[in-house]
């Protein structure tokens, strides 16, 4: 009885022990443990997020709003030069604020003049517009880029921060003192890694949204040309 008694004694108190063993570490702890090396880039880092999240909503709703064009604006606009009504016709391009309009509104200034003129007027304020809505674009490809090179110099640092630990452990491994430059390493690198996945994305989605806009400008200009071009 005795010793049943103290076999299970024994076994709480294995039990007990092996749950204080266990450890949860949250984010925040984490970034906490990397040291000051890694708390700098993950500064950095975030910082980077949070631009590239205010680039990527700001030319989202800009894009988005260039984008919408009226089904009836073109038909407007022929029926305003077929009848001669020139002045109607820069006033409706005037009212309307789209890079389409500012398109037309070019070519509609050049009416009279030969029609080469025309399309070159309309390519130049094209290409005005266009720049216009890739205003910060690439500054998300660059974040997509660098980011995961600073989390990757993180990593670096961690290493040699780990390297010096093991140098003056004096014959002696203990992962206590590697795991200041463990986290250093692994924080930082998988930091770096999410907001260059997240400038990517960003950067790759604006872009095919910007391309539907230029197809939408290039479709209306030809429009206009084609109607130009029309025997009278």
């Amino acid at each position: 009885m005795l010793n049943t008694l103290l076999q299970n004694t024994q076994e709480g108190t294995e039990l007990t022990e092996g749950e204080s063993v266990e450890k949860t570490l949250s984010i925040i702890e984490l970034i906490s443990s990397g040291g000051v090396a890694g708390q700098v880039i993950i500064a950095i880092l975030f910082l980077l997020l949070i631009v590239a999240t205010y680039i990527y909503f700001e030319r989202l709703f800009a894009i988005k709003a260039a984008s919408k064009v009226d089904s009836n604006f073109m038909n407007q606009i022929k029926d305003h030069v077929s009848n001669g009504k020139i002045d109607s016709a820069q006033m409706l391009c005037a009212q309307v604020n789209s890079p389409v309009s500012r398109l037309i509104g070019k070519g509609i200034t050049r009416i009279g003049k030969p029609l080469a003129d025309i399309n070159t007027a309309i390519e130049n304020a094209g290409r005005l517009e266009i720049y216009k809505l890739e205003k910060n674009v690439s500054v998300l490809a660059t974040i997509s880029g660098a980011a995961p090179m600073i989390g990757f110099l993180g990593t670096v640092i961690g290493m040699i921060l780990a390297i010096f630990e093991l140098a003056n452990a004096g014959g002696t491994i203990q992962m206590d003192t590697l795991a200041s430059g463990l986290y250093t390493a692994m924080t930082t690198t998988v930091a770096g890694l999410i907001v260059g996945i997240v400038g990517y994305i960003a950067y790759n989605h604006l872009v095919v949204r910007t391309n539907k806009v230029v197809y939408q400008m290039e479709a209306n200009s030809l429009e206009f040309l084609d109607h130009l071009n029309e025997p009278t």
